[in-house]
């Protein structure tokens, strides 16, 4: 399942082509749940992609640099340690 929350969002839908509309404040989150496939691959000369995809077919892609990459490592190296999660 996609959640996906837009803050301050408006768009011009003219002739095909989306303009911004009003300041640029403009936000959004998503998240996606049921997560059925997940991997890690090189994203160009110096980051790393992951990509997430459910059953539906709703994919989330995000390129971190190698060092945000490794403090995550980091972070479910701990979770592992500590939280009854990986029990």
């Amino acid at each position: 399942m996609l959640a996906l929350t837009l803050e301050e969002f408006m768009v011009e839908l003219n002739d095909g082509s989306i303009k911004n509309v009003g300041p640029k404040n403009k936000a959004a989150t998503a998240k996606l749940f049921d997560v059925e496939s997940a991997e890690a691959r090189e994203f160009g000369d110096k980051r790393i992609k992951l990509v997430f995809e459910d059953e539906d077919d709703n994919e989330i892609q995000i390129s971190l640099f190698p060092e945000d990459v490794r403090s995550l490592v980091d972070d479910i190296e701990s979770l592992e340690e500590d939280s009854s999660v990986f029990e």
